[in-house]
């Protein structure tokens, strides 16, 4: 692939989530020499939340960089006003985040890493080359969504992604899935007038992994018929008029639709840690690194934020619990010893 040149940078730092930005932060308080690259807009996993979502953690837990999370009336923070929270950190450290621009490509030689970055904007031009001596992933850990892989799945009328309950108004919607974002999903449609049907693979929904304040409604509506739910069934086939369910003892029902939203999880892109050599352990591709500096077993290639658990299925690394790889990181490449204590998220199961 034939490449325009750019210079060579110390650090490249890949992703601008929260902890990208928080990332960011520490290493330009260091003086160190980066450069800051993401694929998409900043926030970008938080851009295609539904408007109005509002986060399970609370705001001093979320926020990053020192900088506190103030909401009007002291709640837990909206998409709309986190994603305002992370421009405003941008703007206040005069962050230089290269938006648009993602990594296709990353070949070690000797010392260096040369890496390739497209524009996402522009995917005609040419791409460039950057030459880094470290990198660091900030890349999450729900970058894509969980195939079905069943007939009908890419359908216009299917999707993976909740944003406006306004165009499902008296429309009959279906959704699959049993976390935050079916249920949530669920009563928003409810509320704006669709007609709603629920599925989910198991018996009943877990209330512990439930946003507390959606949990009781949702139940109460499943029982009185108001949204109709069909537990204990998989989807096996999604037609242009209706999507056929499975029952666990193998029978199967029919169930008509306008739109099917398939709301059944997020996975991780670990393909940049693959491309720098980084072993991934396991079905979750959990990259392997060292809880004290956040190194992998490559050499100056360094990991932060939920991308250290790859892909999970039950959630136990959130950005609150990822702060500390920040200190560990920006010490390291420092040269200063760390002072941050082991914690249990630092080993997830593979």
């Amino acid at each position: 692939m034939m490449c325009r040149m750019n210079r060579q940078y110390d650090i490249l730092l890949v992703g601008a989530g929260p902890l990208g930005l928080e990332v960011a932060v520490g290493l330009k308080k260091a003086g160190l020499d980066y450069v800051h690259v993401e694929a998409g807009q900043i926030g970008a996993t938080m851009g295609w939340w539904a408007t109005g979502t509002r986060w399970f953690s609370s705001n001093d837990r979320i926020a990053i960089a020192g900088v506190p999370l103030v909401t009007p009336g002291q709640e837990k923070a909206s998409r709309e006003e986190y994603l305002a929270y992370l421009r405003s950190v941008v703007e206040q450290f005069d962050l230089q985040i290269q938006t648009y621009r993602r990594v296709v490509g990353i070949e070690r030689q000797g010392d260096v890493f040369h890496v390739t970055v497209q524009s996402a904007l522009q995917p005609e031009a040419l791409p460039e080359t950057v030459t880094a001596r470290r990198i660091i992933l900030a890349t999450g850990g729900t970058e894509k969504p969980n195939l079905l892989n069943i007939p009908g799945e890419d359908l216009g009328h299917v999707s993976h992604y909740f944003r406006d309950p306004h165009a499902y108004f008296r429309k009959r919607v279906l959704i699959v899935g049993g976390r935050n974002s079916a249920v949530e999903a669920a009563l928003r449609c409810h509320r704006a007038g669709a007609n709603v049907t629920f599925s989910y693979r198991r018996d009943t929904i877990d209330k512990e992994s439930i946003k507390y304040w959606l949990y009781p409604e949702f139940i109460a509506l499943c029982k009185t018929g108001k949204i109709t739910a069909h537990w204990h069934t998989l989807p096996t086939r999604i037609t242009p008029e209706a999507v056929t369910l499975q029952n666990g003892d193998g029978t199967t029902l029919d169930v008509s639709a306008d739109f099917v939203l398939l709301l059944t999880g997020y996975c991780a892109d670990m393909s940049l840690c693959a491309m720098a050599g980084v072993t991934l352990e396991g079905e979750r591709q959990t990259p392997t690194f060292d809880p004290e500096t956040m190194q992998t077993n490559v050499p100056g290639v360094y990991v932060a934020g939920t991308a250290v658990a790859g892909t999970q299925h039950g959630y136990k690394v959130f950005l609150e619990n990822c702060h500390v790889h920040v200190e560990r990181i920006v010490a390291h490449l420092s040269g200063q010893p760390v002072h941050v204590a082991e914690t249990k998220f630092d080993r997830p199961e593979t």
